[in-house]
This record gives structure tokens, C-alpha cells and sequence, in this order.
């Protein structure tokens, strides 16, 4: 593939005669691309449901510390992640992201055959699917780079919102194939376990099933993507943003939404087992709605202005959470799962909203890293949402108190938007 020699997507003649077909090629390669590193991220929410049926014997806490420590990890090296596209160029970069999850895909595929395998190796290998964790942020400051700004909320909003996806196709595609012994070939026991009930699965192949989709993409990036001429930053250069409050705000407020996104979505399947067990094949259902309604999100911020839409997020969520405590308090399943649907779709739709934001208040070149250091902050809540809700059961008896402390950011998030951008004598009056 020749190499693109010269770049400029706000050039509208450039732009449909050339800039167009390699951005949305490098668009939708990114896409099952950061996808299959959500799936390996988020693994863990539902292995760790299923270790203790298998053999193994850890508690509820572990559990929860199992399916949040990815999220801790991940959301660390986002902050490394966000500035490997600039430095190493956005192709480069994305080869090896993809290609090194190939370490926890076949070590949790080894590791859960064998009960006696010890509480910090399953530990160290919830940690390595942090490595699918950092790819957002590579990803999203690499493809920010590619569209015009007029387009970037869609494009970002793609990207974004089927990445995310695969979140909710990692829950609904693992009960699948652990009840077939299709990749148990890769390695260890081809017998399986038996459940309590006398069920035989393959819990390995909640892992090796994506072994050869990583090996696929990483050569579809290698073949099919670009470096592109001006995207190549020090990471002195890019770390200039740290010193823009802006970068702060912007912060909270993805944390606020995209935050709440993946922290419900590795917290959720645990939730469903111990409050409605019997609902648990419906684990997917929040990561996938909230996938889905992230494009969305961008799309309505490109036509009616992502500080309309975030500000109407925030009082939904705000009204979702304590929703959810009541029907919680109530032990109404119907309500429960309604009132959280409609908190991951506003979750979904604010992280398309605020990712739109950011082009707006910040040059291209600074956007990108910007896009990325937010998202490394806001995927922490995939560590602590879980870390919250564990601890909350476990001193109180139930998950609500820790809905109330995400109440109190949701009205703080909102708050900040308004004053920020949105009110009559904003700061920074953005559309």
C-alpha cells in the first residue's frame, strides 16, 4: 500500500478526492480492532461468575477484585496508550496492541482448567487484559487524526460505539461457546469441567475463542492501515495538554459517562447473580445498548451541539440511579432492569456527547491526546464501580449506597457543563 505522503481532511477538495477512502478505511479497521480489545479487557466480567462452579473457591470479594482489576490496569496504560499513536505512528501502534493480547488470551485459557491454580496468577492474568484497556485511547487520538471536524463526533462515535461493543458481544458470546469443546484443541484439558448440576463446559474457550480473530486483525492493521505524515508527536509535545484546565473538565465529565459505561458493564453480571440470579443470561444486555447508543450520542452532538446533549445526559443518569435504588430496595426485577437499561443508554449516549466536545474546545493536534488522556482517567471506573459495588454488599448488604455516591457526580458533572460551556456567559461557548 503506497504511503500517504500528505494530509490535510479540513481541505474539502483534498478531502473528497482523496482524504475520504483512506479515512474510513483506517476507520473501519480500527473498529473490530479496538473491539477485540474491549472483549480481552472485559473477559473477566464473566469468567470471574463462573470460576467457583467450576471448582475454584473464592469469595465474593475476590470476585468483584477479579472482573475490576483489568479495569485498573487498563485504565493506567491508557495513559501510555494515548501517546503511543503519536509517537510510533497510528498503524504501528495498532499492530502491536493487537498482537500482544494474544498473552492473556492464552494464559486465562490454560489457567481456569486447573482449580489449584493459585488466587494471584488468576490476579496477574485479570491484570494482563488491562492490555485491551489501553487501546482506546491509542485508537481514538489515532482516527480523531484521519476526519475533518465537522465529522469527527460521528467518526469518533463509530469508533467508539462498536469498540465498545465488544463489552456486551464478550457476555453474550462466552455462555455460547463454553458449552462446546470447538477450541479446547488450542491447549490443556479437552475433557472440560463439570458444573454442580452435572453440566459439562469448557471454560477455557471463553478465552481461546479470540485467539485467532487477534491474529487476524493484527495482520488486517499491518496490511491495511496508515502512519499518517503529520500525526507524529513527541510525547513532550503532546503532554503540553496536562497544563489546559480544560483538559480537567473535559475530564470529569467523560469520566462521569463513559466511566459509568464500563464500570456498570464489568459490574454488572455480578450484580444480576447476587441480587436476580435467575436473569443472568441477560448479563449483556446494558454494555450492549450502551455500545450501541454511543454513535448515537455523536451523530445528535453534531447536529444539536454536544453540550445540549451532555447536559440532558447527566439529569437522566442523575434520575436512572436513583430509579435503580428503589426498584433495588423493592427487589423488583422488572424495574431494576428497565431504570439500569436506560442508565447505560444515557452512559452511551454521554460518551459520544462529551468525545464530541473535545475537537471543539481544542486544536486537532491537541484533541487527539486529549481524546485519550480522558479516557484513560474515565476507564478507572471499571476498576472502582465494581470495587463500590463489592463493597457496599459486602459492609451493607446491598449495592445501593454506592449508587448514591455516583448520583453526586452525575449532578456534579452537570453542573460543571453548564457553567462551563453551556450557560448564556460560558467560558468557552461551544456548540
Amino acid at each position: 500500500m503506497a504511503r500517504i505522503k500528505t494530509w490535510n481532511p479540513e481541505n474539502q477538495a483534498f478531502w473528497e478526492a482523496e482524504g475520504k477512502k483512506h479515512a474510513q478505511r483506517n476507520l473501519w479497521i480500527s473498529v473490530p480492532s479496538l473491539m477485540i480489545a474491549f472483549i480481552i479487557w472485559q473477559i473477566w466480567s464473566v469468567v470471574a461468575i463462573r470460576l467457583n462452579d467450576i471448582g475454584f473457591a473464592f469469595s465474593q470479594e475476590q470476585l468483584f477484585t477479579l472482573a475490576a482489576l483489568p479495569g485498573l490496569v487498563g485504565a493506567t496504560l491508557r495513559f501510555v496508550y494515548t501517546f503511543g499513536s503519536g509517537a510510533f505512528g497510528g498503524r504501528n501502534w495498532t499492530v502491536f496492541a493487537t498482537a500482544i493480547l494474544l498473552v492473556p488470551a492464552l494464559g486465562i485459557g490454560f489457567a481456569v482448567q486447573n482449580p489449584d491454580t493459585p488466587y494471584w496468577v488468576m490476579a496477574l492474568l485479570a491484570g494482563l487484559c488491562g492490555l485491551g484497556g489501553g487501546n482506546f485511547s491509542s485508537s481514538t487520538a489515532n482516527i480523531s487524526m484521519f476526519f475533518p471536524k465537522a465529522e469527527k463526533g460521528t467518526a469518533l462515535g463509530i469508533n467508539g460505539g462498536l469498540g465498545n461493543m465488544g463489552v456486551s458481544v464478550v457476555q453474550f458470546i462466552t455462555p455460547l461457546v463454553i458449552a462446546s469443546s470447538t477450541f479446547a484443541f488450542i491447549g490443556g484439558n479437552t475433557e472440560g469441567q463439570i458444573l454442580s448440576d452435572g453440566t459439562q463446559v469448557w471454560l477455557q474457550n471463553a478465552a481461546f475463542v479470540w485467539v485467532i480473530p487477534i491474529i487476524i486483525l493484527t495482520l488486517l492493521a499491518y496490511f491495511g492501515m496508515d502512519n499518517l505524515p503529520a500525526g507524529k508527536q513527541s510525547v513532550s509535545d503532546q503532554f503540553v495538554i496536562v497544563k489546559r484546565k480544560h483538559t480537567w473538565i473535559m475530564t470529569v465529565l467523560y469520566v462521569a459517562t463513559f466511566g459509568s459505561f464500563i464500570g456498570y458493564s464489568a459490574a454488572f453480571p455480578l450484580l444480576l447473580k447476587s441480587l436476580f440470579p435467575a436473569h443472568i443470561g441477560l448479563a449483556f444486555l446494558g454494555a450492549f445498548l450502551a455500545a450501541a447508543a454511543r454513535p448515537i450520542g455523536g451523530w445528535l452532538s453534531d447536529k444539536f451541539g454536544g453540550t445540549l446533549v451532555t447536559s440532558i445526559v447527566f439529569g437522566v443518569m442523575t434520575a436512572g440511579a436513583l430509579v435503580v435504588v428503589y426498584f433495588t430496595k423493592q427487589v423488583n426485577f422488572a424495574g431494576f432492569l428497565t431504570a439500569f437499561m436506560v442508565l447505560f443508554i444515557a452512559a452511551g449516549v454521554g460518551s459520544g456527547s462529551t468525545f464530541q466536545m473535545i475537537p471543539n474546545i481544542f486544536e486537532a493536534k491537541e484533541a487527539a491526546p486529549v481524546l485519550g488522556f480522558t479516557a484513560a482517567f474515565a476507564a478507572y471506573g471499571s476498576f472502582f464501580i465494581p470495587k463500590l459495588f463489592g463493597w457496599s454488599t459486602n459492609h451493607t448488604g446491598t449495592p445501593i449506597n454506592a449508587l448514591y455516591f455516583f448520583v453526586v457526580v452525575y449532578i456534579a458533572a452537570f453542573i460543571l457543563n453548564w457553567f462551563y460551556y453551556q450557560r448564556k456567559s460560558a467560558e468557552m461557548k461551544i456548540k
